[in-house]
């Protein structure tokens, strides 16, 4: 049964008035077939720029295009009547505030999406405020940012000291102030993600960072057991699904093989 109200749309709105009352539930998905499964069952859909990944098979997300993120959020946008539908900006679609405008524009005209995610650090502020004075919802993404995986040296845990989780504290405020209605917060340490949340008014979701946050994210493929190669700590499988499809893609192999697909029934 749909977790929201049937045919009510989730707004900006419906998810700031979560904050200390309902966790808030995401999931990513890259296309309008499980888009359609998972509208209305989460408060948010992502776009992910991890479908360079996941669906391209690359090796990390930098190389994806603004029109491969628009291509795939369209689809999104397609069979999602409920959630609220988030784009990924891609690596170099930021690179300046005027560049982020004209990238998160060229998103909005061209898709559905209710709202943009983007990678920050301090110097993203500026981009945050000019993206919000132009009407487009901001989703800022803090502490692990695969976007950043090769000037990090590595995907590294973040919040691991006071310095670092009071750091991230004064970011997190700055974002507030800046106009972002939420924050995307992914591996900080669990106590020091708990102190962030609580730092600021907008809701705090996290991936990898442990429970005393507003919401969870998690990539639809590591849920479901579709990406098998490693499984991170941060998470759960929610279903053997590589496992189930293969088994399924085997039962089809064998029953054309043995001359048992399609049967007259199935047949014209």
């Amino acid at each position: 049964m749909s977790m929201q109200t049937p045919n009510k749309q989730t707004t900006i709105t419906t998810i700031s008035n979560k904050k200390n009352k309902e966790k808030i539930t995401m999931i990513t998905a890259y296309d309008a077939l499980f888009a359609k499964i998972f509208d209305g069952e989460v408060d948010m859909i992502l776009v992910g720029d991890s479908l360079h990944m996941s669906f391209f098979g690359a090796k990390d997300t930098l190389g994806i295009s603004l029109e491969a993120m628009i291509y795939h959020t369209k689809a999104v946008c397609n069979a999602t009547k409920q959630s609220l539908v988030v784009c990924d900006m891609p690596f170099g679609s930021t690179a300046t505030p005027q560049n982020a405008l004209e990238s998160a524009i060229s998103i909005y005209k061209n898709t559905d999406a209710h709202a943009v995610k983007l990678e920050i650090g301090k110097e993203g502020l500026e981009t945050i405020r000019l993206l919000v004075e132009n009407g487009i919802a901001v989703m800022a993404h803090i502490g692990l940012k695969p976007q950043f995986v090769r000037s990090h040296g590595g995907y590294k845990i973040q919040g691991k000291s006071e310095q670092d989780t009071q750091t991230l504290i004064a970011l997190a405020k700055d974002i507030e102030k800046s106009g972002a209605f939420s924050i995307l917060l992914e591996g900080v340490v669990a106590k020091s993600a708990e102190s962030i949340a609580k730092s600021v008014k907008i809701p705090v979701i996290g991936i990898g960072s442990g429970v005393n946050v507003d919401g969870q994210v998690l990539v639809w493929s590591d849920a479901f057991g579709f990406f098998e190669e490693f499984q991170p700590k941060f998470v759960r499988r929610y279903l053997q699904g590589a496992y189930l499809i293969r088994d399924a893609l085997r039962e089809f192999v064998k029953d054309v093989k043995d001359s048992r697909f399609p049967n007259s029934n199935e047949s014209y």
